[in-house]
């Protein structure tokens, strides 16, 4: 079993940058899938960024080239950067660590003013 704790949200203006962290606890860290989450008000989850135990990584299409996912394995941490934010990137940011089941952060938010 995983623990999973975001750090770093909160209200920035667009153009703007935040540092999500995500520190994970109880388990072997590098054998886990890590991937963050957002969710706007009203709309579902949808899926940001995810990086493989190699070290690959995947973005949506709407974050490509702002947004960079890292992991730490020594220190059992999945980072996202996020740069050049958007109104439209506001939410709440979820980690997620998956290896056959899935375990999910409580979230932090993130608000970017226009």
């Amino acid at each position: 079993q995983v623990q999973l704790v975001e750090s770093g949200g909160g209200l920035v203006q667009a153009g703007g940058s935040l540092r999500l962290s995500c520190a994970a606890s109880g388990s072997v860290f590098s054998a886990y899938v890590m991937a963050w989450y957002r969710q706007a008000p009203g709309k579902q989850r949808e899926v940001v960024a995810v990086i493989s135990r190699g070290g690959t990584s995947t973005y949506a299409d709407s974050v490509k080239g702002r947004f960079t996912i890292s992991r730490d394995n020594v220190k059992s941490t999945v980072y996202l950067q996020m740069n050049s934010l958007k109104p439209e990137d506001t939410g709440v940011y979820y980690c997620l660590a998956t290896l056959g089941h899935e375990y999910w952060g409580q979230g932090t938010q993130v608000t970017v003013s226009s």
